[in-house]
């Protein structure tokens, strides 16, 4: 199955709106957004989008943490929440797209129980380092670790991430053992990246941009098919020799699976406006983020593309679920 995102109709300005109903919704008491992890670039994500739903629903807007089970906590709640929109998931690939097979015995059923609005944004990662480390390319890499096997650990943002998974599909590439170390999202996994109590991890640039031009900590490769502007002169890991080697990490919104079609459209049109204004855009270009903003059948589509793509993953790399 061809990837949806290749598709010319996924174009920003391509949904900019959904036809209207005949029925216009809109919410009568406060809205919650729940983001399922901690910190990171899903929450930056959220809490732009929470102030300018509060304008345009005139009701307040909170952004609620709930991090827990590799996102599993906090997308089951909003799959359990009344579907009358006013809870809504900002959702990440962990929870929606790998936990099922990661996990198995999900509570909820991300393609029943939940009900995708727009796919925001997605981004590749960096192969990011504590300069510590005896290596500067994925070479060196690579041999430093087969000749010291079980002395690396990376840290991810959680199990069953992209960051989590994106190092499994690396490992089992190189035949390396290097142990993971889960957390509750970026910020805990950065800071113990910093202090070099974990050597390496794949992160999006959002979590990690900002410390690479003091040398606090340096990439050597990028999991998408072309280089980032931001960092030109690091190498994509297929450069690097890893051929087909791509790994995209993905914010979306969704509400509980039984919304119905009026909350759907409504906050639709609302989050496509907000992607689109320049300084949101802004915002997100600058940690490297393409806006997507598709439509709910697009979103949908992807998802639907997107598990049977990660299951194959944990089931030939064998990643466990850890936390």
């Amino acid at each position: 199955m061809k990837n949806p995102l290749a598709a010319a109709s996924f174009a920003v300005f391509a949904a900019l709106a959904l036809p209207a109903t005949a029925q216009t919704w809109s919410p009568t008491k406060p809205v919650r957004i729940i983001v399922p992890i901690q910190g990171g670039t899903v929450d930056i994500l959220a809490r732009l989008a929470a102030p300018r739903l509060q304008e345009a629903f005139g009701q307040p807007v909170i952004v609620e943490n709930k991090a827990g089970a590799g996102g599993n906590l906090g997308t089951d709640l909003v799959a359990k929440a009344e579907p009358d929109g006013h809870t809504i998931l900002a959702g990440y690939t962990g929870p929606i797209t790998v936990n099922g097979t990661l996990f198995g015995n999900l509570p909820y059923d991300p393609q029943k129980d939940l009900a995708p609005i727009t796919l925001a944004v997605t981004t590749p990662q960096f192969l990011t380092v504590n300069p510590g480390v005896p290596f500067s390319t994925v070479a060196e890499l690579v041999k430093y670790a087969k000749a010291n096997p079980g002395k690396l650990s990376y840290g991810s943002v959680g199990t069953g991430s992209a960051s989590h998974l994106t190092m499994e599909m690396f490992k089992s590439a190189a035949g390396l053992d290097i142990v993971h170390i889960p957390y509750k999202g970026s910020a805990p996994a950065v800071t113990d990246l910093l202090a070099g109590n974990v050597q390496l991890s794949f992160l999006v640039p959002g979590n990690v941009l900002p410390h690479f031009p003091s040398g606090k900590l340096k990439a050597l490769a990028a999991s998408g098919r072309k280089r980032f502007p931001a960092l030109p002169n690091t190498p994509t890991m297929i450069e690097s020799g890893f051929a087909d080697f791509e790994a995209i990490a993905w914010i979306g919104f969704l509400a509980p699976g039984a919304a119905p079609k009026p909350v759907i459209e409504r906050y639709h049109r609302e989050l496509v406006k907000i992607l689109n204004e320049p300084d949101v855009q802004k915002r997100l270009t600058d940690i490297q983020f393409e806006i997507v903003a598709g439509t709910p059948e697009q979103f949908a589509e992807y998802i639907r593309w997107e598990t049977p793509r990660w299951a194959k993953v944990i089931r030939d790399t064998g990643a466990k679920a850890s936390n």
